[in-house]
């Protein structure tokens, strides 16, 4: 991955000449954030990048053994599994975990397989009085205890007691469920980092899930993964979000070994436009997705910023959300920007005051080549009121495009077509660089940087 220097290594390449995201926090009339304020200065190196890494089935293999059955990953709502008997399946490669709440009301997780023949134990989510296998009927409780067999008198060499479903760790964060494999791994609190204390202000746990689409990708995970944790990207792939996106100088963090983060501001033009008018702005902005209050015709009033004009509409939008009215203490950053933080291996959300996308990547089952992709959309809800219920997820068909897709709408939905129109045609040209190494950006890309030191770190077995 190259050579790791400090933030003053003469080699090191410089930012952006436009204005940093730190400048723009300081036009901020509520006060920001600490976590906001957080300021890395990431430089990993300039090393280059195998394809071997997304190509190669060996090196799928080592994920398998070192990444997925080691790290903490987030597997569904808190909400999903609320109720006794609340079941939810997590399939990742080939292995397959039972996430269950018992009776009592806690969580459990066993690993997805009949303890007689093998058989899986649970094809499907759903509700549960007890797991039992759909080959012989061999029953075990919701809390993992073996109940029994037909025929039982002919298994005298099984030791009730000794005989429940093996676990694997469990626990939760921001409303989310994670699972470990790894009986020995750390805990999630210890794995997360700097994440809990950051997301504390925008109280993820309160939230609900009000869009689940998945789809199956043609390309390797990390090559979906990583489109979506750099923003160099979007003068190329995503021309019609430059005159609302400051895509040239978003900030890259990075805490390791886990977490990373990419904060991109929304409410002003790319630093690659000339001459785009605050009515510009908003109008190419407002109503765009979910994330952004809708068009009512007003037009951006003289002396006040595009920006500060969609933060007044995204708070009377959304402060029906939150505790408190967000024009009262939120900052413009939180109430519109792309807010992206990252927990190694794959699971990325966003956040802030406005409902939130989260991203999910993970290998279609044991192909290396193929990759399921997760886009969810949570918003969030008003300390103690009633939860309407998290959406389930909808696997979109083959051909079916993302801005088709009714929950996104065309103006999400668009730039994740863009997205995909790319993926498999990364893939395939690989296959054709001579070099066999990939080139990096030392910012603009150094999150990609970070991640795959991690997946080294894990394979070398120093995490």
């Amino acid at each position: 991955m190259g050579k790791k220097v400090s933030s003053s290594d003469p080699d090191r390449l410089a930012r952006s000449p436009g204005r940093s995201y730190q400048e723009l926090l300081n036009e901020e009339t509520n006060p920001v954030p600490d976590c906001l304020r957080e300021n890395t200065n990431p430089y990993l190196g300039s090393g280059n990048l195998s394809v071997d890494r997304y190509l190669s089935r060996e090196f799928h293999e080592k994920e398998v053994e070192h990444i997925w059955r080691r790290t903490w990953q987030a597997v569904c709502r808190e909400t999903e599994v609320a109720g006794p008997g609340d079941t939810h399946v997590y399939d990742i490669v080939r292995f397959s975990i039972i996430v269950c709440r018992t009776q009592e009301g806690s969580l459990r997780a066993y690993r997805n397989a009949c303890l007689h023949r093998g058989r899986q134990l649970v094809d499907q989510n759903g509700n549960y009085e007890k797991f039992s296998c759909p080959y012989h009927a061999f029953t075990w409780s919701l809390e993992g205890a073996f109940k029994g067999a037909p025929c039982k008198w002919d298994f005298p060499h099984i030791d009730p007691d000794r005989f429940g479903l093996p676990q694997v760790q469990v626990d939760t964060w921001g409303g989310w469920v994670f699972i470990n494999m790894d009986r020995e791994a750390p805990p999630l609190r210890d794995y997360l980092g700097v994440l809990p204390e950051h997301f504390k202000r925008w109280k993820p746990e309160n939230a609900y899930k009000m869009i689940h689409v998945e789809k199956v990708i043609p390309c390797n995970w990390k090559v979906g993964w990583e489109a979506f944790i750099e923003s160099y990207h979007a003068v190329a792939t995503h021309p019609q979000i430059l005159h609302y996106t400051a895509d040239a100088d978003s900030q890259y963090d990075v805490w390791p070994p886990h977490i990373s983060r990419t904060i991109t501001a929304l409410g002003v033009p790319s630093f690659h436009l000339d001459a785009i008018t605050d009515q510009q702005v908003a109008d190419a902005m407002l109503g765009v997705s979910a994330m952004v209050a809708r068009p009512d015709g007003t037009e951006v009033p003289s002396g006040m910023s595009a920006r500060e004009f969609i933060g007044v509409k995204n708070s009377a939008e959304f402060s029906k959300n939150h505790d408190r009215e967000l024009a009262s203490f939120a900052t413009n950053a939180e109430r519109m920007d792309s807010i992206l933080y990252s927990i190694f291996p794959n699971f990325a959300p966003w956040a802030g005051f406005h409902p939130n996308i989260t991203y999910r990547f993970r290998p279609n089952g044991d192909d290396h080549t193929t990759a399921l992709m997760e886009i969810m959309v949570l918003c969030q809800l008003p300390t103690g009121a009633e939860h309407p219920g998290d959406c389930p997820a909808r696997r979109m068909g083959e051909d079916e495009l993302f801005s088709e897709a009714p929950e996104l709408g065309p103006g999400l939905g668009t730039i994740f077509d863009q997205d995909l129109f790319n993926m498999p045609m990364i893939q395939k040209g690989m296959h054709n660089v001579e070099s066999r190494e990939l080139v990096l950006a030392n910012y603009h890309e150094v999150r990609i940087r970070h991640f795959h030191q991690t997946i080294d770190k894990y394979i070398n077995g120093e995490l």
